[in-house]
């Protein structure tokens, strides 16, 4: 992969600075841009167009939630992928996050580590759901009412079907390989056509979709 572009937006100047060091300290990684507000956010994005924009949630002006959605849901070439970064662990940042268009949730004090590898899973394509925030995603649905306008898997065969379960119950791609046993090589591939068929942005899509299309119900 070549080098990951970062885009930092938080309103807390010490934080951001805090970020950028680390970021810019990291071979492989660098910050193109910081942001103290979501509109800034939004037009930095807009304009430099970064691999992973580190999102807080609470910033003046426009929330991270609004900003991931209007990044997210842009039409321009190459994805710019949300890793949301907070404070506050509530359910409900992380079902909107994610409906939003966010490919992560991490709480800022998450090892340096542990925001580097995410910064570079996200980068990737996949999401970062640990399994403490799937967790929560899978109560939200349990809470939430039934959508009137769930989506279906017609064109979804058999054996994507029992992936993406896979998917939503939070394995990671080996685990979902020795459940099926299935090679890597193969579970991957699966992954590809479910994110094709389902118009899915990423792994986090996925899960929303599990659950929203009635696949798999919150009891599990």
């Amino acid at each position: 992969m070549s080098e990951v572009r970062v885009l930092i937006a938080d309103d807390q100047a010490l934080l951001r600075g805090s970020f950028r060091m680390l970021v810019d300290s990291t071979p492989g990684l660098s910050v193109v841009g910081e942001a103290g507000t979501g509109v800034e956010a939004v037009r930095l994005a807009r304009r430099e167009r970064p691999d992973v924009v580190l999102m807080d949630i609470r910033m003046p002006e426009m929330d991270g939630l609004e900003a991931t959605r209007l990044i997210c849901g842009g039409r321009e070439k190459g994805p710019v992928r949300v890793l949301i970064l907070t404070t506050f662990d509530l359910d409900s940042y992380v079902y909107t996050a994610l409906r939003a268009g966010a490919s992560g949730f991490l709480l800022k004090d998450a090892k340096p580590a542990d925001l580097l590898s995410a910064i570079r899973v996200v980068a990737g394509g996949e999401a970062l759901l640990a399994p403490s925030v799937t967790r929560r995603l899978i109560e939200q649905f349990a809470r939430a009412p039934v959508r009137a306008t769930a989506p279906t898997l017609e064109g979804v065969t058999g054996r994507e079907r029992e992936v993406l379960t896979l998917i939503a119950t939070g394995l990671s791609n080996n685990e979902i390989a020795t459940e099926l046993n299935l090679s890597l090589a193969t579970v991957k591939t699966h992954i590809g056509h479910l994110l094709a068929k389902l118009h899915a942005r990423d792994r986090a899509q996925l899960v929303i979709t599990a659950y929203e299309s009635g696949l798999v119900s919150a009891a599990r």
